[in-house]
């Protein structure tokens, strides 16, 4: 589906969503915690956003869906959200990337899920911003990975409730990235299934396949290569905003972003093999087909020139006389076929 885009010379800081257009509404989710306690409510669009940037509790507000401008002004207005910011959030085009603002962090991320119906990625863009007592996420459609990150939430056995917001962020992107290696092992399966298919039996359907593979590899290569550098900017910025305990947990994170492009990568290279293996299986059924054509043209040839000259009308030719002739001529072409299958076997062309 294309996106649609921003007019050209519009101001800096112009909202324009570029996404596909979607029918369902867009949905605030507001969870306010500390350590003795949580509350967690959706927020109707007409809230005053003001009054939770205000709160004394660390503050989460998750907006699925992005297509609402002015819940996105209003959210940015009572964060004092710079523009630029705002325009990035509804722009999902972007790439990957970090950003430093005098009181807050701005994300951009990917959020790869699996379609199961279709076997195929989707890949949405996903907005952090985080600073002082509060995290503010949005994501393009509901549904995401961060269910797990909720419930240690609502627990109170883990850490998280008594960290900052610098722990919550570094929590969501973890899940993010974790669930990638979710994407690449279910990418595993299916090129090991394709690798049996082309040694095998590879059809057209085959081909399409490892296409679509090729494709949907190139969408994670987009969401994860990028990452690294994103990781790697939390772990080295020196910012209040960002605590040293943390720092411990991040370089963690840019750990797991290495290894899984390092997979992404080795998937993606052996998916180009299946496709030279593609081509070579094929090329080799094609080469026996041609072989075995060319055998039994080899043998035909001497027989066609037998039965040619025997087949011709002339009045004078002493061997149609002879009454064994035509006897002899069979055994002759039966004994010339079967010494030609004899030598080609000998010669391991059969």
């Amino acid at each position: 589906m294309a996106h649609k885009r921003k007019a050209v010379g519009a101001p800096p800081g112009t909202l324009f969503y570029t996404g596909p257009e979607r029918a369902e509404p867009v949905v605030v989710h507001l969870i306010e915690y500390d350590h003795d306690s949580l509350e967690e409510r959706s927020l109707p669009k007409e809230v005053d956003f003001g009054e939770i940037a205000r709160c004394d509790r660390l503050t989460w507000v998750n907006v699925d869906g992005l297509s609402d401008l002015e819940v996105t002004k209003a959210i940015g207005e009572a964060f004092d959200l710079h523009p630029l910011v705002l325009e990035d959030l509804v722009s999902t085009g972007q790439r990957p990337k970090l950003e430093e603002y005098e009181d807050y962090f701005f994300i951009v991320l990917r959020m790869l899920t699996l379609d199961e119906g279709e076997s195929r990625v989707r890949s949405e863009q996903i907005g952090i911003v985080f600073g002082e007592g509060f995290v503010l996420s949005f994501q393009e459609r509901a549904g995401d990975v961060w269910d797990a990150v909720r419930e240690r939430l609502r627990g109170r056995s883990g850490r998280i409730r008594s960290r900052g917001a610098d722990y919550l962020t570094y929590a969501l992107i973890d899940s993010i990235v974790d669930h990638y290696f979710h994407i690449l092992e279910g990418f595993a399966e299916r090129v090991e299934g394709l690798e049996m298919e082309v040694l095998h039996e590879p059809t057209q359907d085959t081909m399409r396949e490892i296409h679509g593979l090729r494709h949907e590899m190139l969408v994670v290569r987009r969401a994860v290569w990028p990452l690294r550098e994103l990781a790697n900017g939390l772990l080295r910025h020196e910012s209040e905003l960002i605590a040293e305990e943390t720092g411990l947990f991040l370089r963690d994170v840019y750990d797991h972003t290495v290894q899984v492009i390092d997979t992404a990568e080795t998937l993606r290279e052996v998916v180009s093999g299946l496709m030279d293996l593609y081509l070579s299986s094929v090329s080799n059924r094609m080469n026996e087909i041609m072989k075995v054509l060319t055998i039994m043209a080899s043998v035909f040839i001497p027989l066609t020139f037998l039965a040619g000259i025997y087949g011709m009308n002339f009045e004078f030719m002493p061997e149609l006389g002879i009454p064994w002739a035509y006897p002899t001529l069979l055994a002759l072409m039966v004994g010339i076929g079967i010494g030609l299958l004899v030598f080609f076997r000998r010669r391991g062309w059969l």
